[in-house]
């Protein structure tokens, strides 16, 4: 990577606080695009590290989020210092605005474009918008942090087509069809590392033991077999559904925080595009594509079909 790191900031994340964590050999950060899978990479680490079904504390507690403006930054600081169990952090931050170390692996989880718009859709119509708001300002205002005040969200189309169109023409923020590439994009050049890993969203749906073997190998992590049956058991989305309470993320911006685990499935942009909507996604992935935002070969993983010959 290159010696400059990019600054990621927007209305519920500052990278720079990136810069209060001292990492330690054996760290972990989840770095995904919102809605490609972070709680359930989150999950099936904290199953690999404490070989347990039961946690000591909710998720997002041991699993914290450093960047995430609705906690101090003193906390959070405190928080990873106290911790003795090797730790695994989370970001929606793309690689090249995250410190690099080499003692640290670096995760990433990619998914079908078209089914995170639509995933973020129920996430926005989750979402209690008045207590994110009232969270953010307390912590601003307790830190007489240099925050840029909240943009206004756009407005949004009544439709479902119309919401899912106005995610995949957004251009700016980190939310969106291209900051969604830009991101896995930032990996994808690093995935020969030894310390980085590519998954998929969808080889976690069609082998779930498979990719928790691999990913238990990456991290050096040695599981007795008799113990995988109830691990890969307790990261399925059923079950982590039926414990949302103590896996579903802070659980003061939810509506219904089962509904954070509301479906999981891949493919549902079907119902939703037809023919000439699909040609016309395909047309903004081709005009995306690119050295600037993300390699036709990176697209068509992400897609799982061939979107570029």
């Amino acid at each position: 990577m290159g010696s400059s790191i990019a600054r990621y900031q927007n209305i519920l994340m500052d990278s720079t606080r990136w810069d209060d964590i001292a990492f330690r050999d054996g760290d972990i950060v989840i770095s995904a695009p919102s809605k490609c899978g972070t709680t359930w990479t989150q999950m099936i680490c904290a199953l690999l590290i404490f070989q347990s079904t039961e946690f000591p504390r909710p998720l997002d507690a041991i699993s914290v989020w450093p960047d995430y403006l609705l906690h101090l930054r003193e906390e959070i600081v405190t928080e990873l210092t106290a911790q003795r169990h090797r730790r695994f952090m989370k970001t929606h931050v793309p690689l090249d605005g995250l410190p690099y170390d080499e003692r640290v692996t670096y995760i990433c989880v990619g998914r079908d474009p078209r089914d995170v718009a639509i995933s973020w859709d129920n996430h926005m119509a989750n979402t209690n918008f008045p207590a994110v708001m009232a969270l953010r300002a307390a912590v601003v205002e307790a830190e007489k942090a240099d925050a840029p005040p909240p943009d206004p969200l756009p407005e949004q189309p009544e439709s479902a087509q119309g919401r899912f169109w106005l995610w995949v023409d957004t251009s700016e923020g980190i939310v969106g069809l291209r900051p969604m590439l830009h991101h896995l994009s930032t990996f994808w050049r690093m995935r020969d590392r030894p310390n980085v890993v590519l998954l998929h969203y969808q080889e976690m749906q069609d082998d779930l033991e498979g990719v928790m073997r691999r990913l238990a190998a990456r991290l050096g992590i040695e599981v007795p077999e008799e113990k995988w049956p109830e691990l890969v058991r307790a990261a399925g989305f059923g079950e982590m559904r039926n414990r949302a309470d103590e896996l579903a993320p802070e659980a003061r911006v939810w509506i219904d925080r089962k509904q954070f685990f509301r479906r999981g499935a891949s493919g549902q942009w079907r119902e939703l595009l037809d023919a000439d909507d699909l040609r016309h996604y395909r047309d903004r992935v081709r005009e995306l594509a690119g050295p600037r935002v993300a390699d036709p070969e990176l697209v068509n993983w992400v897609h799982r079909e061939k979107i570029f010959p």
